[in-house]
């Protein structure tokens, strides 16, 4: 992964911005379909300090745009005001894990989905086991950039 190089003064060290990325409850995604036009959705995620997990449906638009093109770029943020906005932004080629869409047979690949469903399910409520609807699957995303902020760093020195 590159490391970043604008915006160290506002930048979060490591253990911040996994801490901010194991927190926050959606990201938004960036995709571009086959004519160019750009696409943003909602979506929920896991962080496991290395890959962001996607559990993406599979019949949406998202889904075909990533496969056709698996270029994306997603931004996790959080804040109301100038000094309290914060963020992660992260770029890179996603590659879908498992079955599509994911019915929860077990899967040998030595991608970690065990350790991201489980990060998923407790985070969004499902207790300790993964709740597989039959219409969703996996997208891992291992960044080549990934460049965060924190505002509240300048300590009100926003002039700067």
């Amino acid at each position: 992964m590159r490391e970043q190089r604008h915006g160290r003064r506002v930048m979060m060290d490591r253990q911040q911005r996994d801490a901010f990325l194991r927190e926050q409850r959606t990201c938004r995604v960036a995709t571009v379909s086959a004519d160019g036009r750009p696409h943003v959705t909602p979506l929920w995620f896991a962080w496991d300090d290395s890959a962001l997990w996607l559990y993406s449906i599979t019949r949406s638009r998202r889904w075909a745009e990533l496969l056709a093109d698996p270029r994306v770029a997603v931004v996790v943020d959080d804040g109301e005001e100038y000094g309290e906005l914060r963020g992660v932004e992260l770029t890179g080629s996603v590659v879908p894990v498992a079955e599509a869409p994911r019915t929860g047979l077990p899967y040998q690949g030595p991608e970690g989905l065990d350790a991201a469903e489980k990060l998923f399910a407790e985070k969004y409520g499902f207790g300790a086991a993964m709740f597989h609807d039959g219409r969703h699957a996996w997208l891992r995303l291992l960044p080549d950039t990934l460049t965060s902020w924190d505002f509240a760093r300048l300590g009100g020195d926003f002039t700067r």
